[in-house]
């Protein structure tokens, strides 16, 4: 799709698990094995796509490392074992910020950070206090220079320290309300990266809420079925069973099985 033309500006790749899927760390290891770790390997890998993307674009351009990000959100993850297979692949752990819905882990378990800030009190919805907000800048400074902040809610044991220091990546997703917009800003004039960015709108005075129910994706069954209607190929009813004969009467006035028999 053209992610690969942002060359040097393309950062880690974030993969995202949903809250169904549990640890199996023999599916996991197929899995992290599989991921591309350049620019070139992973143009070699999109050249095995189907049809449905209609208009390749798979220019890679000089070769370029790419870094991998995992988010999961089931709780058997919390576990020493899977912090160790991400290290042993160099795949970041997300620091997923959830308002307490799925899992909250701070390993480091690559040369880089990546935290999503999904809502500190309610999903997707509320915003960060200054106080929040003067914690995650804590952190984050003490990551980008290498270190272990102190305080991190770790399952393994801490990562050593990196004296080179590590990039940090930072992504709020607590949209509903438009906080992100302005808590990604405040956070940045915290860590002195920008202004101090104007007031944010009252929450109350926006009515949008956080889409909690999806529709069911229609199974492929289903698919074919409603195509089959369009095409008229559903299989028609069943046609109307004939209507019994009726037995013939005999010469002698007795009704048989519609033959004739004498007296």
């Amino acid at each position: 799709s053209g992610v690969l033309q942002l060359a040097e500006k393309l950062g880690p790749i974030l993969w995202q698990l949903p809250p169904s899927l549990p640890y199996d760390a023999s599916r996991l290891e197929s899995f992290l094995s599989l991921l591309p770790r350049d620019t070139t390997a992973a143009a070699k890998l999109a050249r095995q796509h189907d049809a449905r993307v209609r208009q390749p674009s798979l220019r890679a351009g000089p070769r370029q490392p790419l870094q991998h990000a995992l988010e999961v959100r089931h709780a058997s993850f919390q576990h020493p074992a899977f912090i160790a297979q991400l290290r042993r692949h160099h795949v970041a752990l997300v620091v997923a910020d959830t308002a307490g819905k799925w899992p909250f882990m701070e390993d480091i378990t690559a040369g880089l950070i990546y935290v999503r800030l999904h809502g500190d009190e309610k999903l997707y919805v509320s915003g960060y206090t200054p106080a929040a907000l003067d914690e995650w800048a804590r952190k984050i400074r003490r990551w980008h220079a290498g270190g272990n902040p102190p305080g991190t809610r770790l399952v393994a044991p801490a990562a050593k320290a990196q004296p080179s220091g590590r990039d940090v990546f930072v992504y709020f997703d607590n949209d509903v309300k438009t906080r992100a917009p302005y808590d990604a800003m405040n956070l940045a004039h915290r860590l002195k990266l920008g202004p101090k960015p104007p007031e944010a709108p009252p929450i109350e005075s926006i009515a949008e809420e956080p889409r909690t129910v999806w529709a069911a994706f229609p199974t492929t069954k289903s698919r074919a079925l409603k195509k089959a209607r369009s095409r008229k190929l559903v299989r028609p009813a069943q046609a109307p069973t004939p209507p019994a004969r009726r037995p013939k009467k005999s010469p002698a006035g007795r009704r048989t099985n519609g033959r004739s028999t004498s007296p």
